[in-house]
């Protein structure tokens, strides 16, 4: 069985992390992080130019028909250039949801198109997460009533905005009437489509989270490089070099069961919930101790507005608990793992 990402997902990952490292620095994120949307109607438009939005969307509706393993690659991408949640809950979360709707569904394959082309912000809003991002800007918001789908416009529903320590997030608690108009689909359908929404938010968070880590490694590396103290850069100091390697093994260690994760989910397979709780604890470790090590090595400089270093660990910060904090991930792996015909053994890690 061949592991290896194709050419073309590698290509396109890397044409991704050179546009967001043009078109989306730190400097320019701030700037859009001050204003009172937080969003960046130029930079969206861009992102969909280079064909974001449409990664997921099926070919039919004018998408490039991608699964959840190239997901893999871009999120982590997503996260090191610190993009805020809408682009991943509408390009990924809200087209894999609606991908999901029986065909013939009401607007389901008007909204897909409209997602390939850009043009249509979705909010997605599931019982896990008692605050919803980006509500103020979209234009259709999905919820979950007991299990239902519902889908309504953002002026048919109350909202009232929630500050965050991520300057990054836009996040609001939502109050709604559920009604025969806003029904897409019943909770007998509704709650397998819900549990893959779940899956495929917390492989977003999973993904964003290993790239901040990879993020901050990075900027920790260069600050130890460049400071010094007592005539040689910190970097030099053993201390210092543990830190770092600590967060570079963890790094290698949770990606692998990132892509473990999306392939689970790519493929249908009866564990995903084990594989993608797994990844979203691997990856959220791994990005809690790349900032817990990074301010180590900044020092109280880490903390500061004018520091990069910050921005990155405040969003990491907050994804740590978006889609099922870590109590909600442990109890489905212990659920798994301890389940008495648990398939535990490297022998059952990829069925042949």
């Amino acid at each position: 069985m061949d592991f290896t990402f194709t050419e073309d997902q590698l290509a396109f990952r890397e044409a991704i992390s050179r546009f967001l490292m043009t078109e989306a620095p730190p400097e320019m994120l701030r700037e859009i992080w001050d204003t009172d949307d937080g969003r960046s109607p130029e930079l969206r438009g861009k992102m969909a130019e280079q064909g974001l939005t449409a990664l997921s969307v099926p070919e039919a509706q004018g998408g490039l028909g991608m699964d959840d393993i190239a997901w893999s690659l871009l999120t982590q991408e997503l996260g090191y250039y610190a993009i805020a949640d809408s682009l991943a809950d509408t390009a990924y979360v809200a087209t894999g949801l609606l991908s999901a709707l029986p065909e013939g569904t009401p607007r389901r394959d008007e909204m897909l198109s409209r997602i390939a082309e850009g043009n249509v912000r979705i909010a997605v809003g599931h019982s896990v997460n008692p605050l919803i991002a980006d509500v103020h800007l979209a234009d259709v918001v999905l919820l979950e009533h007991e299990g239902e789908v519902h889908g309504l416009r953002r002026d048919a529903i109350g909202f009232e905005r929630n500050p965050s320590i991520d300057s990054s997030r836009r996040l609001s608690r939502v109050s709604f009437t559920p009604s025969a108009d806003s029904l897409v689909l019943d909770a007998g359908q509704g709650r397998a489509v819900w549990a893959q929404t779940l899956n495929r938010g917390a492989l977003a968070v999973a993904g964003q989270s290993l790239g901040l880590a990879q993020r901050m490694l990075d900027l920790s590396v260069d600050y130890a490089v460049q400071r010094k103290q007592f005539g040689k850069p910190i970097g030099s100091f053993q201390a210092v070099k543990h830190h770092l390697a600590d967060v570079a093994g963890k790094i290698e260690f949770a990606r692998p069961v990132l892509y473990r994760a999306a392939h689970a989910l790519a493929h249908g397979e009866a564990g995903a919930d084990l594989h993608v709780s797994h990844a979203k604890l691997a990856c959220c470790e791994a990005a809690w101790l790349a900032g817990r090590h990074g301010i180590q090595v900044h020092g109280a400089m880490g903390y500061t507005w004018e520091v990069d270093l910050q921005m990155f660990m405040k969003r990491a910060w907050a994804l740590d608990s978006s889609w099922g904090d870590r109590a909600f991930h442990k109890s489905r792996v212990a659920n798994a793992i301890l389940a008495p015909d648990a398939a535990i053994g490297p022998q059952y890690t990829f069925a042949e």
